[in-house]
């Protein structure tokens, strides 16, 4: 339960949804709420908001066996947080690049919106962070270039001026993301999710750090030294 305090007298076991206590499982979240000595929480202040609310939806629609995979980020997210919006735009960002080329037409559309949205937010920005997502965007979009045509209309007909992003709806276009993975027509949607938490978690670092772009190059997370 979120704010409760509890002691650490059992290593949780991951598995969906939010959970009382550690002896009754564990989120995701919670599992960094307890590595982190925080009160038992599925929103902990030790990560970043937008971060964990991706780890809470990956958590939940991976099946047991790649839930198992993701114990290995789990530390790697202790520590891990932000005050800059452009990380919440980098993470819908990396979200979407990931559904777009799988996910099914109108999740398409409506992520090649976010996708168009995040464009106009990194605009005129001139750090490597901005220049990178900026590029994932437009591979993305490439990928599905009828969801593009759709999302360009739609913000020309419909939109308000220019497309403006908040940290909701970056978390809306990442909850659509992993819905659109988890629902996909393909047969590896627990490695792509895995894969999606391991490169956001990589973002995150190196933006938190100030250190290098956002990269493809995202190892599959060790073998966990966690119970799972």
């Amino acid at each position: 339960m979120r704010g409760a305090e509890f002691r650490p007298d059992v290593v949780p076991i991951l598995s969906p949804g939010r959970h009382r206590s550690p002896r009754r499982g564990a989120c995701f979240m919670e599992f960094a709420s307890f590595l982190a000595g925080e009160p038992w929480s599925d929103h902990p202040a030790c990560t970043h908001g937008t971060l964990a609310h991706l780890a809470r939806l990956v958590n939940d629609r991976t099946s047991e066996a790649g839930r198992a995979r993701l114990a290995a980020l789990i530390p790697s997210v202790v520590g891990l947080t932000s005050d800059d919006p452009m990380l919440d735009v980098l993470l819908a960002v990396r979200a979407a690049h990931a559904a777009l080329p799988v996910a099914a037409e109108e999740r398409q559309r409506s992520q090649a919106v976010g996708l168009r949205a995040a464009m106009v937010a990194l605009a005129g920005r001139d750090d490597d962070v901005s220049a990178a997502a900026r590029e994932l965007a437009e591979s993305a979009l490439r990928s599905a270039p009828g969801a593009d045509a759709w999302a360009m209309r739609f913000i020309d007909e419909v939109g308000r001026g220019r497309p403006r992003t908040s940290v909701k709806q970056c978390r809306h276009v990442i909850t659509g993301a992993v819905d659109g993975i988890a629902t996909a027509a393909v047969g590896d949607r627990d490695d792509r999710l895995v894969a999606l938490l391991a490169a956001a978690v990589s973002d995150t670092e190196r933006f938190v750090g100030g250190r290098a772009e956002p990269t493809d190059d995202v190892r599959e997370p060790a073998a966990a030294h966690v119970a799972t």
